[in-house]
């Protein structure tokens, strides 16, 4: 066996790091993204979900992130959101490596999007 080339193992336990907090360099805009919807104030949004069914929803902060992470690198439709969580670090580092389909998103989209640019401004405007 050669010793030029490093190995290459696809079958490896673990390709990327284990934690998905790893996957990132530590001013990455998908970072960046997460800590401003972190700090924003969200209530109103997360006391509209009933609770019902039989599966916990995702995050609010999660498809918000997605979201506006979409948003600033050109990626709007919410297919190619579903997408890129299977394919880009990024977006996988946002969505926790889960995948919300695009349904999802698209509804969450619809659903709080008046509310989500009221109180963007407003936390914009308080700073």
């Amino acid at each position: 066996m050669s010793t030029r080339f490093k190995e290459i193992d696809r079958r490896s336990k673990y390709i990327f790091p284990e934690s998905v907090e790893d996957w990132l360099p530590d001013d990455h805009l998908a970072r960046f993204v997460v800590e401003i919807v972190d700090n924003l104030d969200i209530a109103h949004i997360e006391n509209e979900y009933g609770g019902r069914g039989g599966i916990a929803a995702y995050h609010p902060r999660m498809l918000l992130s997605l979201i506006f992470y979409g948003y600033a690198t050109g990626v709007f439709s919410s297919r190619k959101i579903e997408k890129a969580t299977y394919d880009s670090v990024p977006f996988r580092y946002i969505a926790v490596n889960s995948h919300p389909d695009h349904d999802t998103i698209s509804n969450f989209r619809k659903r709080f999007l008046d509310r989500i640019g009221s109180f963007v401004y407003a936390d914009i405007g308080d700073r």
